[in-house]
């Protein structure tokens, strides 16, 4: 009889490790692993997900039958050592039945769930969905009394919040799998740069308008078509009177055309005539919006403009794209060398880099809340405009100014500094060196 009783503690202990296991698998499964399998045609994943979604009754599932388990085979247990052992048999029963539950039925089976917990999940679904099914008349009891209880106490009951948004969330999660190894670089580069798009405006990736090529409409026809086929760009703003009054935007395929139906004498070119209208889009639209934008008017080019109507720059389809996918170049792009990394382990920037695609090609995490270039940021947190020379330390890294053109930082040394050297520095008063 003893040795039945001992079969029947056996067949307690491996439930409880179904239990212990499910526990750990359920609540450690993807549910977005379990939605796409869902979509696939699994009828496990299915089941997972309708577990997930009534989680408090699974996890009341859960422990009602891991702790019956548990209970009942210690129970047993001790009956059956006081049985071979007397009074003594129930020491003899606490310490073996506490090697086998910790053992057998709670780190072991938590351990292989934990380890592969979406796999896990779809063997044990069909089985929980019945084990839910069973118990569902004492977890409503349970339920009932638990909720009471919370209302006697006054704890708010459905009041979950996250911590983080829906965003932050996966952004985190594409930055854990990086970590692990499961995402590469680029690719989480990509995913992080889909995620800001939101939380970008057009002014954060625009093309200042110092650096806009544009041309005089009213140039002689034959210098003007010079100068259109003397860049590297296809779409180029018209200015009439002074550069700030752009009057059009001359695309080259149009202009190639035009020249064509003229066979070829440039000088009865009507570069007006062909200009499109400018479009000229709010410097704080953001960027998702702007993205929409275009592909509603089928075109790749706006000059933005600040609240004053100023022309402020220029943004196009692909300064957007790159802010997803990174620097796209063709054949006929300038390479500019604004980030050198040199042998020291310093990096010398030049100051109109933005601050995002330094981050991006460096692995960095300089803010750029206040500031796009790395050259704003440094005259931000220094609240001036630093001389030559000069040395900052913030925000884990120490910047040096190696060019200064007017009131414009036009190349910075960046040390990277070990943490146990970066020292915090008052936000208003800084920290600056100078070196002449």
């Amino acid at each position: 009889m003893g040795w039945i009783t001992f079969s029947i503690v056996i067949a307690c202990l491996l439930v409880s490790a179904f239990f212990s296991a499910s526990e750990t698998a359920l609540t450690g499964s993807s549910r977005a692993s379990m939605l796409r399998l869902k979509t696939q045609g699994s009828s496990q994943a299915g089941i997972v997900t309708r577990l997930l979604e009534n989680r408090e009754r699974m996890i009341g599932a859960l422990l009602v039958g891991n702790n019956l388990a548990n209970i009942g085979a210690s129970a047993l247990a001790t009956g059956v050592f006081t049985a071979w052992f007397g009074e003594v048999g129930v020491l003899y029963a606490t310490g073996v039945m506490s090697a086998l539950v910790i053992i057998f039925a709670e780190v072991l089976p938590k351990t292989v769930a934990i380890n592969a917990p979406d796999r896990v999940s779809l063997l044990v679904a069909r089985p929980m969905q019945w084990v839910l099914l069973i118990l569902s008349p004492l977890l409503t009891v349970i339920d009932v009394v638990v909720r009471l209880l919370m209302k006697l106490l006054r704890i708010p009951i459905g009041a979950h919040q996250n911590l983080l948004s829906p965003t932050e969330r996966l952004r985190g999660a594409v930055d854990l799998m990086h970590h692990e190894g499961g995402v590469e670089k680029q690719d989480r580069d990509m995913l992080g740069g889909l995620l800001d798009l939101k939380d970008l405006d057009v002014s954060d990736v625009m093309v200042h308008r110092t650096e806009m090529v544009m041309i005089n409409a009213d140039l002689p026809a034959e210098e003007l078509v010079r100068e259109v086929l003397a860049t590297e760009y296809t779409r180029i703003p018209l200015w009439r009177d002074k550069p700030e009054n752009i009057i059009g935007v001359l695309h080259a395929k149009d202009l190639l055309r035009a020249i064509r139906v003229t066979e070829g004498d440039t000088s009865k070119v009507d570069v007006s005539a062909i200009a499109l209208p400018p479009w000229f889009v709010p410097e704080m639209r953001p960027l998702s919006e702007q993205l929409k934008a275009f592909r509603r008017r089928k075109t790749h080019f706006a000059l933005v403009v600040d609240e004053y109507g100023e022309v402020e720059g220029l943004v196009t389809l692909e300064d957007i794209l790159e802010e997803i996918v990174g620097d796209i170049s063709d054949e006929h792009d300038v390479v500019v060398a604004g980030v050198r990394v040199q042998p020291d382990g310093s990096v010398i920037v030049d100051g109109t880099v933005p601050i995002r695609d330094l981050n991006r090609a460096m692995d960095w995490k300089l803010p750029d809340e206040e500031a796009t270039t790395i050259a704003g940021l440094v005259i931000h947190e220094a609240r001036s405009i630093p001389d030559r020379g000069q040395i900052f330390t913030f925000h884990g890294f120490r910047f040096r100014v190696l060019r200064r053109e007017r009131n414009r930082i036009t190349a910075l040394r960046i040390f990277p500094l070990p943490p146990a050297t970066d020292e915090p520095m008052p936000r208003r008063a800084g920290r600056a060196f100078s070196f002449f």
